[in-house]
């Protein structure tokens, strides 16, 4: 999309409490249509915390959330759902007693008449191991399956814009890049990510842009190839000194 075209979604000078607690301190995000941002930052820098916002899971203390233009915070979840906004949460969620399949008809609760078969299609072309397992349940699949579910789940819905939280916690590094190849191929097919993700190196690597929060606030905002460059990003989140 062109510059002069408004972002997607928008935050705006947003600020979010746990009682006291300011967990996000004014911040302001953009995304692109067909964009892959991703937000980095260490435990309790407000990461978590921006999705859960932008889902209408937390409704902020002040500023605004802007999609296609229009305010949406304060908005139900179910109901930011149906605008075009779906989110994949920490830890995957799945339901563990119920299959697969079950699993993925919850992700089409909004479309009347339930799961459409072209989008259970593309979840199981997109993870053909979802296809095997179909009739298995959801808490006897192994970590990256239910990662896998958890964003097919989410696909589901049909979003314009993704919300994937931490994809990789606690995988192999053989099945993140397999995750991660996959988020980029949903990318490709028309779908804009907003991503959080602590393994920062795969998360540059796959996003166009990011965005770096500290203890609430941005504290840097670049393309994604200046800030696997940058030696303050490279000490602190990709494990190397700075050069």
């Amino acid at each position: 999309m062109s510059e002069s075209e408004p972002p997607l979604l928008e935050l705006d000078r947003l600020e979010v409490s746990y009682g006291a607690i300011r967990a996000l301190r004014g911040i302001s995000v953009a995304v692109r249509r067909g964009e892959v941002v991703a937000l980095l930052g260490a435990n309790g820098a407000g990461k978590t915390t921006t999705l859960r916002t932008v889902s209408g899971l937390l409704k902020p203390r002040s500023g605004g959330v802007l999609f296609r233009g229009e305010r949406i915070d304060g908005v139900p979840a179910h109901h930011v759902v149906a605008l075009g906004i779906a989110h994949a949460p920490e830890g995957r969620r799945v339901f563990p007693v119920m299959s697969v399949l079950e699993n993925l008809r919850m992700g089409a609760y909004r479309f009347r008449g339930g799961a459409r078969r072209e989008d259970l299609d593309r979840v199981f072309g997109l993870f053909p191991r979802l296809a095997e397992r179909r009739t298995q349940l959801a808490g006897t699949l192994s970590g990256g399956e239910q990662q896998m579910l958890a964003i097919g789940r989410a696909l589901m819905a049909r979003p314009e814009l993704l919300l994937l939280d931490e994809p990789s916690m606690g995988l192999a590094p053989m099945v993140v890049r397999q995750i991660f190849e996959i988020v980029r191929e949903i990318n490709q097919q028309g779908t804009t990510v907003l991503l959080v993700e602590q393994n920062a190196a795969q998360a540059l690597r796959l996003a166009t842009r990011g965005y770096v929060l500290e203890t609430g606030a941005v504290v840097m905002e670049e393309t994604a190839e200046v800030l696997l460059r940058d030696d303050r990003v490279r000490a602190a989140y990709l494990g190397e000194g700075a050069a």
